[in-house]
């Protein structure tokens, strides 16, 4: 987050703490000074990732082939430059951040609804000033990053401190991001992402020497300067009444400044004329209304101490040893050797969510282009809910207690109707396979085809689709990816159509082939704001998938997964409009006869695969955003159920949005275990026994 209003003060009050570099020549001199380590750049890639999302159409749900270039290209500046990139990632939400982190949430809600008004008022994307990055950007590229060869981590705790103590053991050149903590860390010099001009490499630095200066404080003082001013940890409200004390106490040296600036030299003049010792710590504690927290000042400060730093604002007792070391909290895994393959795996950003699962038992996921007013589409997360409850089952067999129950995971998951005042707490629900749910350490540490089919069938299972094993085995991963996802979707919400399947499997068939130029020059007259509900939810479906797939011992490669490989905004977008005009499958197809056979050989599969759990998908055009065909009778659809007779939904649709039912709107479980099963008609596929595969455009 940073400091309110600091970035502002230090770009327009200390022009001696910015200063323009060039990057090249600053890793020809580091080269000079230090031939034994080549330049590293740490980067924030948080901070970066709007900085990197430059395709113009970014409300259809993501224009991936064009981002996978952008990254592509950033990577190969700096590798011309002959400077390494290590990228960080946030791993976890620490509780200290919890309150902040839902507060964003609640506020990226008002936005998205507005964007959802304007795409209905105008049926085009609002302007970049309404800009909001696609769902699953920051999940996607940490993986597009290892894709392109990068080096790439996520964190275990707060990332801004693992990318500054990073810089910091490392001799880095530099950090590169756009967070003024990186002023507050005594750590290596700062560099604005919003600054770089990548071809002629060069960009600002943000000198926290020079800030000093200008403050008239020293670097150890930064801390507590930051916590003064409102961070992460210590709230503005509770500073109100000292920041008016200190302006009161240092009036404003000139009529030009804003209020923010006037504060930021206030505090700033205040803290040069305490004593710097930790007795001044505990007065300032003393004067701030800090309820029953009265270590809050002295947590935030300790907060900024990299290894081997001290600060004369704390007892000298305390160091960076006793502050930043991860809690050992006991994990949910009692496997130890599981527990640290997975927390391995999650440094490396090999797997999705699993290590927060097993080591704590909470998860969060952030805001979607989703529309309130809907009341056909519930939010994301309530529609892969019951996909996750099986995935937790797998993950935490090993943690069933005497009596056969799982332990609960909490949810921070954003979804319309939901204050966030406490997490969900989930029930995991245990696999209806044959032999009951494998072991992780038969998932993830035995060897050999036997267990690489179980993986699989494993993976089917959490979607209700284990008995179609051979089945998805004779498609390509990718088309199967999106064929497990369509017959799951269809299940869930009951008002998804014919055309809406028929966009779906066009727009797969039809992406393969397509450059990421092709994709870039494809215009929209005009944007569907249901279709961008669809590729959003779409797009958080295949982080589902990443999931079970890490879930499961990786039975599907994370590359068949990616969205650059089976998704394109845009020309979803112009697939689904097509289809709900009622255009023919040829125009559909763009005229390549080719496609004609997989086309409805992969819409029978799916339809099939519904047949046998009841559904049966109808047509149910939309034409301009209106319904012109309706399902049985014009009934308003809702959450479709596999296995009503098993599985009954603790949400439904109500006055426009999705409640809980019963008195437990935090607990979601159920003690009946839905079957997944269903009757397979074993003539559907005799004769059919070749691969599909997409053919070239």
């Amino acid at each position: 987050m940073g400091i309110k209003g600091l970035q502002w003060f230090v770009a327009n009050t200390c022009p001696d703490a910015c200063t323009m570099v060039n990057l090249k020549e600053m890793a020809e001199k580091h080269h000079i000074s230090h031939p034994d380590s080549p330049p590293v750049i740490v980067v924030d890639a948080m901070g970066c990732i709007r900085h990197w999302y430059t395709p113009e159409s970014w409300v259809c749900g993501g224009q991936w082939q064009e981002y996978l270039a952008n990254l592509q290209d950033f990577i190969k500046a700096f590798m011309a430059a002959d400077i390494k990139l290590v990228f960080y990632f946030d791993g976890v939400v620490e509780q200290k951040k919890r309150d902040e982190w839902v507060k964003r949430r609640l506020k990226n809600n008002k936005e998205i609804a507005r964007i959802f008004q304007f795409l209905k008022s105008y049926r085009q994307q609002p302007g970049r000033g309404m800009f909001f990055i696609p769902s699953g950007l920051a999940t996607f590229t940490r993986f597009a990053l290892k894709f392109l060869g990068q080096e790439t981590i996520c964190s275990l705790q707060e990332a801004d401190y693992e990318v500054a103590s990073y810089g910091l053991q490392n001799n880095c050149m530099g950090i590169l991001g756009q967070d003024t903590d990186y002023l507050i860390y005594n750590t290596s010099p700062y560099f604005s992402i919003n600054k770089l001009c990548l071809d002629r490499m060069v960009t600002v630095m943000y000198s926290r020497e020079n800030l000093c200066h200008a403050l008239g404080l020293n670097i150890t003082d930064l801390p507590l300067f930051a916590c003064l001013l409102g961070n992460d940890i210590v709230p503005e409200d509770i500073l109100e009444g000292f920041w008016q004390k200190c302006v009161a106490s240092c009036p404003p040296k000139s009529q030009s400044y804003d209020k923010r600036a006037n504060i930021i030299l206030a505090v700033a003049s205040y803290i040069s004329r305490v004593p710097c010792s930790y007795g001044s710590l505990k007065d300032l504690e003393e004067m701030l209304p800090l309820a029953s927290d009265k270590k809050l000042l002295y947590r935030g400060v300790e907060s900024y101490l990299l290894p081997g730093q001290q600060s004369p604002w704390l007892p000298p007792s305390v160091s960076n040893s006793q502050i930043h070391l991860v809690k050992q909290e006991t994990a949910i895994c009692p496997d130890q050797e599981i527990l640290q393959l997975v927390k391995e795996q999650h440094v490396r950003a090999e797997n999705y969510m699993v290590y927060n699962v097993l080591s704590k038992g909470e998860v969060e996921c952030s805001n979607s282009l989703e529309d309130e007013l809907d009341p056909e589409l519930p939010g994301q997360a309530l529609i892969y809910r019951p996909v996750r409850q099986h995935i937790y089952s797998v993950l935490l067999e090993s943690g069933k207690d005497t009596c056969g129950a799982y332990p609960i995971v909490k949810e921070w998951f954003v979804y319309f109707g939901n204050p966030m005042e406490q997490p969900d707490l989930v029930q995991p629900i245990q696999l209806d396979i044959p032999g009951g749910t494998p072991s992780l350490r038969t998932l993830w540490l035995t060897k050999g085809p036997e267990v690489q089919t179980l993986r699989y069938s494993t993976f089917l299972a959490c979607f209700h689709l284990q008995d179609m094993v051979e089945e998805f085995q004779l498609l390509d991963a990718p088309v199967a990816a999106v064929c497990c996802l369509l017959i799951y979707l269809t299940l869930q919400v009951d008002s998804l159509s014919l055309e809406d399947l028929n966009a779906f499997v066009a727009h797969t068939l039809c992406l393969h082939g397509k450059s990421a130029a092709q994709l870039a020059g494809l215009q929209l007259p005009q944007v569907d704001s249901r279709a961008v509900q669809l590729g959003s939810l779409f797009i958080r479906g295949l982080t589902t998938l990443i999931m079970a797939s890490s879930a499961c011992g990786f039975p599907m490669n994370m590359d068949d997964l990616m969205p650059w490989k089976v998704f394109d905004g845009k020309l979803f977008q112009e697939k689904y409009q097509l289809s709900h005009r009622g255009c023919s499958s040829e125009e559909l197809l763009e005229g390549n006869g080719s496609l004609h056979t997989q086309f409805q050989n992969l819409k029978s599969f799916i339809c099939k695969a519904c047949v046998v759990k009841k559904r049966t998908i109808q047509s149910r055009r939309r034409g301009n955003g209106f319904i012109t065909e309706m399902q049985e009778g014009g009934r308003e659809c809702s959450f479709q159920q596999a296995h009503t007779t098993s599985f009954v939904p603790p949400y439904h649709s109500q006055n426009r949005r999705f409640q809980w039912r019963g008195s437990q709107p935090y607990f979601y479980g159920s003690e009946t275990q839905p079957s997944g099963r269903g009757h397979r008609d074993e003539r559907r596929h005799r004769g059919q026994r070749r691969r599909f595969q997409l053919a070239p455009q």
